[in-house]
């Protein structure tokens, strides 16, 4: 077990987390990670409903009892999601670490992640979407 800041800020044994793979990182691959010691990230951009997103999350907390993260991708998409959607379902089953990855992150919908108490990483390509994120907490 190797113990620096982000296996301690993410409970998790190993320092490696599972990035977020369209079509791969889906309920069995994440918790099969999070069994192994890392940090799975479930890819909620691959579920077509609620229903099945939330039927994912339920199958995670079946197979692993230790931590996981979930994406949510706010890059422009063909086939547009309401996050506010998939946040309700986070905050509803009580998951505590999220992930999302865009160029900027809508300030509203973050602030949902911190008044749950989730733990927010995010996850852009280039220093001013990080910066601008970072000023936002």
């Amino acid at each position: 077990m190797f113990k620096t800041k982000i296996t301690k800020m993410l409970e998790i044994e190993y320092p490696i987390i599972g990035g977020t793979m369209m079509w791969i990182s889906d309920a069995d691959f994440v918790a099969a990670i999070s069994n192994a010691g890392g940090l799975g990230i479930l890819a909620s951009a691959i579920y077509q409903s609620k229903e099945e997103f939330s039927t994912a999350i339920d199958r995670i907390y079946e197979l692993t009892d230790k931590p996981f993260a979930v994406n949510i991708n706010l890059f422009p998409s063909m086939r547009p999601i309401d996050n506010n959607d998939y946040v309700d379902i986070l905050v509803e089953k009580g998951v505590k670490i999220v992930e999302t990855s865009g160029h900027s992150a809508p300030a509203e919908l973050c602030q949902r992640f911190k008044d749950a108490g989730m733990l927010w990483i995010h996850k852009c390509v280039g220093i001013r979407y990080a910066l601008k994120v970072q000023d936002m907490g």
